[in-house]
Parts: C-alpha cells; structure tokens; sequence
C-alpha cells in the first residue's frame, strides 16, 4: 500500500501485472470495483480518496466502537468497559511520566491519536481494507494536527509575546538581540521540521510493512501454483505477529514524540531548557 507520490504500485495478481510496475500492493475493496467498474464516476472518486476513504472508515468504527462499549458505564467495569479503563489510565500514566501532572489535559487528544493511528495500522491485516498510514499525505495531515496542537498549546500556556520570544532565542542582552535573525529561522525551520519528520517516520515504516506483507502474498500464491495447490501458501502468516508489534510500536513513537513537543511548548519544559535541567522521563531522551 504505497503513499500517492509513489509509483502506481504492483497488483499482486499476476493478471494485472504491468512490467513498468515494481512495488507490490494487496488489492483492497477499492481497487477491486475500479478494475471492474472504472468507467463508474463514484468508483473513479473512490480510487482517488481512496486513502482518506478508508481513514475515514477506520475513524468511524473507533468511534462506534469507543461509543457502544462507554455508553453505559458501570461503577464496577467489566468486559469491554475494563478494557477501556484500563487503556485510559495507562494513557494518563504515560502522558503524565512525560509531561508532569499538568499533562493530563491532552491525555484525551493523545490517547485519541494512539487508538486512531494504531487501527489504521492494523487495518492493512484485514482483506480488502488498506492501511491508510501508509500514504504520506495521511501521516501529514496527522501530523500538521500534532502541529497545530503544539502552537495553540504553547501560545495559550506561554503566551504570544512569551512565545514569539524564545522562537527569538530568549534573547536578554545586546548580543541575544544580535542574534535574532540567526535564532528565529532556525527555531521555525526547527517547529517545521518536526511534523515532516513525524509524517516521514510513521509513513514510511508502515509502507514497509504492507509492502513485505504484499511480496509474501505473492509469494504464497506462486509456491501454491508450483505445487499445483487449489489456494496459496499463507506465508504472510509468518510475519504477522511482527506486523502487530511494528504497527504498535510506530503508534506508540507517534504518540511519545507528540507528547514530548508538547512538554516542550509548555512553560515548564522551557523552564528545564533555560535553566540546564533535563526534562524527566521519556521527554529528557526524545529531547535531545
């Protein structure tokens, strides 16, 4: 499942097969009805979207799924409530070992990233759905949001002024003043650089993933054909178990570096910087 600005990936059917083609994709739902149906204007729309089409699908069935399972809450949890309980107050013990106790406020926004990021990465393992994530304008618009977040977290904490000055380098002498032109841009290019490197590691990691998972497909239907076999050797199978616990850790990194920029944006986090501390925790590590 390759991002839009990659070649036009490689059916793994060999019916379909192009020889210009060379990166291997599982055919999902989408491509499928636009092989059979190309001429259809809503199946044409469909294989243009068809990465916000299944983030948005993915969206949906997290929210239904979130909503069903607390629209009834018990004061002893059970079940699926439990689960979930227990999920939020280790998302609260995370954000807070980064961010101290006055992090617990974005413990919503960050656990929402986790659970949303963490599905589309997992929806490339189900037949005919597509990872979202593997596309860089998805993981972009993920990460211009974690972006956007930082700025009004660091702009209503610090203050415009306050933050306008330490994009300035902070400066407080004649020579900090003299500094301003260097400083600024290299603090900006520096607030710039954080989302593409977010987009670029998570986009890419998971575009690995499918792709393995595309070339082992492949492979199992060519061993099954060469054995005269009515269906494939599942290969894939073997590498699954690494899929679930990449496509964990990348929405974990995702999160952790999302929650460490917005320890950083907070008064206390440049408070440790001005003064030579180390931020606690995950935050002292990703920091640097």
């Amino acid at each position: 499942m390759a991002p839009r600005n990659c070649p036009r990936p490689l059916a793994i059917d060999a019916e379909h097969a192009a020889p210009a083609q060379t990166i291997p994709e599982l055919p999902n739902v989408i491509t499928v009805l636009s092989r059979r149906h190309h001429n259809h204007p809503a199946v044409a729309w469909l294989h243009k979207y068809e990465n916000p089409v299944f983030a948005v699908f993915v969206a949906l069935i997290v929210a239904l799924a979130v909503t069903r399972c607390t629209r009834r809450l018990q004061p002893t949890p059970r079940g699926a409530q439990n689960v979930f309980e227990l999920f939020a107050d280790g998302m609260d013990q995370f954000v807070q070992s980064i961010t101290g106790r006055s992090g617990r406020q974005h413990v919503p926004f960050i656990g929402t990233l986790f659970l949303y990021i963490w599905f589309m990465n997992l929806s490339g393992l189900i037949p005919g759905v597509k990872s979202a994530t593997a596309s860089l304008n998805t993981t972009l618009g993920l990460a211009i949001v974690v972006f956007g977040y930082v700025q009004w977290v660091a702009i209503s904490q610090q203050g415009l002024f306050r933050y306008l000055h330490h994009l300035a380098g902070s400066p407080q002498d004649p020579i900090g003043w003299a500094l301003v032109p260097l400083m600024l841009p290299l603090h900006i290019l520096g607030e710039l650089i954080r989302p593409i490197s977010l987009s670029l590691r998570l986009g890419f990691n998971v575009f690995a993933e499918d792709v393995l998972l595309a070339v082992l497909v492949g492979l199992g239907l060519a061993a099954g054909l060469g054995m005269h076999l009515p269906v494939g050797v599942p290969l894939q199978l073997f590498v699954v178990p690494l899929v679930l616990i990449f496509s964990t850790v990348q929405a974990l990194v995702f999160s952790l570096l999302s929650t460490v920029y917005i320890a950083l944006a907070s008064p206390h986090g440049e408070h440790h910087e001005s003064h030579g501390e180390e931020p606690h925790g995950a935050a002292a590590h990703a920091g640097h």
